[in-house]
């Protein structure tokens, strides 16, 4: 796990504090992944300790619990509500009828959790007077504060929610189509960053320590590939076939995609696995660099990455997802078609793709005819 002397003995304190407040308190095993648990570090931090102070400090107890199906066991027999059912068969539904990854179901989740909140009565949520006036209502509270593509996630969450409503047969007509759209323009397009701040984000990172090395890889990866942050996240030491240079990428819907490997890629990878990566039984591509040694935390924690990226090359903050796009606008210059550029970054439809269009004014402007009777 890649803890220190140290850390390993503050681990096994506080799970012999946790044992005995366990046996105290006359719990099972299930206190420690329930609401009960807090009470136990309520307690701890009024007794004065300074670490391991709050239910985060679980995590690798957790992580090892599950790892062995003990506490998979344990979560299973949990008696839940029947809210709780309902959103574990919506997540089923997610993942399995409609393909989605788990960081898109968990926001759909955590989004049909708010709805079946706000119609529960006291014994459950009910749906069966449930009308358009219920959903443009919640659909206005849900939005409110959020920036445009948060809200329109919001709404996809909702539709996607209320379809599942009515096929399990709880809504009488569907309502997905109820659901107002968000008002404003999704044809503006991509702002790209430019080839000096790339260079400085890249020459930012320091590879003699095992961080820059990794931070170098993970760059490589968004600069060269394209690849969203949660694409990267998500890579495993099985994704590459070194010999015929190419990775295994898993996108939306859980596609899975071959891509060419170039070179200066490889060798940013190889370098982090021969001189840096922690020999760990994880096999995920990119692990944490403090303990507990274990794979990084979805798209959230390359977004950390590029941040110190950027704070480190006295840059304004650019996310993953900007260098994405700075990609494909990089290609659009060197005259790739919209074609191929959705080829790169896996579009599955061709509209995706035309909001590149808009982006180089160079070559519009040679589409533009001359004024009638006169220069402009």
């Amino acid at each position: 796990m890649g803890y220190s002397r140290s850390g390993e003995k503050r681990q096994l304190q506080l799970l012999a504090s946790l044992s005995r407040w366990l046996e105290a308190e006359c719990l099972s095993l299930a206190a420690v992944a329930s609401p009960r648990v807090e009470s136990f570090f309520v307690a701890r931090r009024a007794a004065g300790y300074v670490n391991l102070r709050t239910d985060r400090s679980l995590a690798p107890l957790l992580g090892y619990l599950r790892r062995i199906g003990v506490l998979e066991k344990v979560e299973r027999t949990r008696p839940v509500g029947p809210n709780e059912e309902l959103l574990d068969r919506f997540r089923r539904y997610l993942m399995i009828e409609r393909g989605l990854v788990e960081g898109t179901a968990r926001f759909y989740i955590h989004v049909a959790g708010l709805f079946v909140a706000e119609r529960d009565g006291g014994n459950g949520a009910t749906f069966v007077d449930l009308k358009a006036a219920d959903v443009t209502r919640f659909v206005t509270e849900v939005c409110d504060g959020r920036g445009l593509s948060s809200a329109r996630q919001a709404i996809s969450a909702l539709r996607s929610f209320l379809r599942f409503l009515h096929l399990e047969g709880l809504t009488s007509v569907a309502l997905d189509d109820a659901v107002l759209s968000v008002a404003g323009s999704s044809s503006s397009p991509p702002r790209p960053v430019s080839p000096e701040v790339v260079a400085r984000l890249v020459a930012s990172c320091d590879r003699r320590s095992v961080m820059g090395r990794r931070d170098y890889a993970i760059l490589m990866l968004l600069v060269r590939l394209g690849l969203r942050g949660g694409e990267v996240a998500g890579l495993g030491l099985d994704d590459f076939d070194w010999r015929a240079g190419v990775v295994v990428v898993r996108g939306k819907g859980r596609r899975r995609d071959r891509l060419p490997l170039p070179a200066d890629v490889g060798q940013a990878v190889a370098a982090y696995l021969w001189c840096g990566r922690p020999r760990v039984e994880d096999r995920r591509l990119f692990l944490r660099c403090c303990a507990p040694i274990r794979g990084l935390a979805g798209s959230g924690a390359v977004g950390a990455v590029v941040a110190r990226a950027c704070r480190a090359a006295g840059v304004p903050f650019v996310s993953p997802h900007r260098l994405r796009h700075t990609l494909a606008t990089e290609m659009l210059g060197a005259g790739a078609s919209l074609s191929e550029i959705g080829q790169v970054l896996r579009h599955r439809h061709t509209s995706t793709t035309a909001i590149y269009a808009a982006v180089d004014h160079t070559r519009l402007a040679t589409l533009a005819r001359p004024w009638p009777g006169g220069e402009q």
